[in-house]
């Protein structure tokens, strides 16, 4: 096998059984889909949906000072995190441009789970290796310590439930506690990608396959059906939900992207982007750079990453990400456009489509959100 080949999850046997189309993502090989995104979207959101997520990077930092290691290197308040809780924040260059988007578990007094995106996760593990140097803190990449299996949708709670003691009814969001699944010994949380409720479990490798099964069966009943990264994508865009390399990138500063509130400025201490940071929290209060909005079709062609918003005759933005909606029956898209464009509503903006100009309405993010 090339050195250049995709890696493999532990779960790789098992999607292929189950006639799932692989691809490459980030550098693994992973399930795309494995019969109709459009049906295994529709479950999520029903139902429940199972995801295998190993290709997310896990990285652990320990010691005395891992809280202000964590809160040197990256833009959030990690110290201000409980043990058991999970923070969502970003990692920034000096210059405040996005390195990634994470989360962090505290999962005791001096250890933390730092999870990054799978095609950042050598990034990240640099950069926090890099920041350590001075502080009494171990820096590890555990990535391949790891499986992530995540299960997502109404129904999960109750399926999870009939596998595990833990006190499932007791875990807020982004929060996590070591339990059992199936027998399997899990860090359970509860956090996902998909605008509904639903647990993330980080497993062992050699454990994944059992747990699945495990899931799988328990799931039968609800209607529980195994998803790829393709209805992930959609969910997440439903949900308003920022994608690396599309809505967040190292030419914006969280500021730029609508989530200047995970900058944390008065916590103490300097930290790696501050300076520029404080800089662009300044422009964004004085002069809006563009908004992230969402756009709903009117007719029925897609949008994609990359194509312009139009207003006027005139380029007013930049779709980031777009798809049809199974939820509400017409394509979508995340677009950045002009301040002056981005109110709800704002009339005469639209996509231009391979030279058709196609309309467009503007709303407010998120496209849906879950009933409680």
């Amino acid at each position: 096998m090339s050195s250049n080949a995709p890696r493999r999850t532990a779960l790789d046997a098992l999607h292929r059984s189950l006639g799932a189309t692989m691809t490459d993502f980030a550098g693994w090989d992973m399930p795309l889909r494995y019969g109709s995104e459009r049906d295994e979207h529709v479950a999520v959101r029903t139902r429940a949906g199972l995801f295998d997520l190993s290709h997310m990077g896990e990285i652990t930092v320990t010691g005395p000072q891992a809280a202000a290691l964590l809160n040197h290197a990256l833009v959030g308040n990690i110290a201000s995190v409980g043990v058991g809780r999970a923070r969502y924040t970003m990692i920034c260059r000096a210059d405040g441009g996005i390195l990634d988007d994470l989360i962090v578990y505290r999962l005791a007094e001096t250890e933390y789970m730092v999870v990054a995106n799978a095609s950042n996760a050598e990034v990240v593990l640099g950069a926090l290796t890099e920041r350590a140097d001075g502080f009494d803190a171990e820096v590890r990449d555990d990535r391949d310590a790891y499986a992530l299996l995540a299960i997502q949708g109404p129904e999960s709670p109750g399926i999870l439930k009939s596998l595990t003691d833990a006190d499932l009814d007791g875990l807020k969001y982004y929060a996590g506690l070591p339990g059992t699944v199936a027998g399997v010994p899990a860090l359970i949380a509860r956090t996902g990608y998909t605008g509904e409720d639903g647990f993330e479990l980080f497993v062992a490798p050699s454990d994944a396959e059992k747990l699945w099964q495990a899931l799988t069966e328990a799931g039968a009943p609800a209607g529980l059906v195994p998803c790829g990264l393709s209805c992930r994508d959609t969910l997440r865009l439903e949900a308003g939900m920022p994608l690396y390399g599309h809505e967040l990138t190292t030419s914006l500063t969280p500021f730029d992207a609508g989530l200047g509130r995970v900058v944390k400025f008065e916590k103490e201490g300097d930290f790696v982007g501050r300076e520029a940071l404080e800089a662009a929290a300044e422009r964004a209060a004085a002069n809006p750079p563009r908004v992230l909005v969402g756009l709903v079709a009117e007719g029925r062609r897609v949008p994609r990453a990359g194509f312009a918003v139009v207003a006027g005759g005139a380029v007013v933005g930049e779709v980031t990400s777009g798809a049809p909606s199974p939820t509400l029956g017409r394509p979508i898209a995340m677009a950045y456009v002009d301040a002056a464009h981005a109110a709800p509503g704002t009339p005469g903006v639209g996509v231009d489509i391979r030279g058709s100009h196609e309309p467009y309405e503007v709303v407010a993010l998120p496209f849906y959100k879950r009933q409680k």
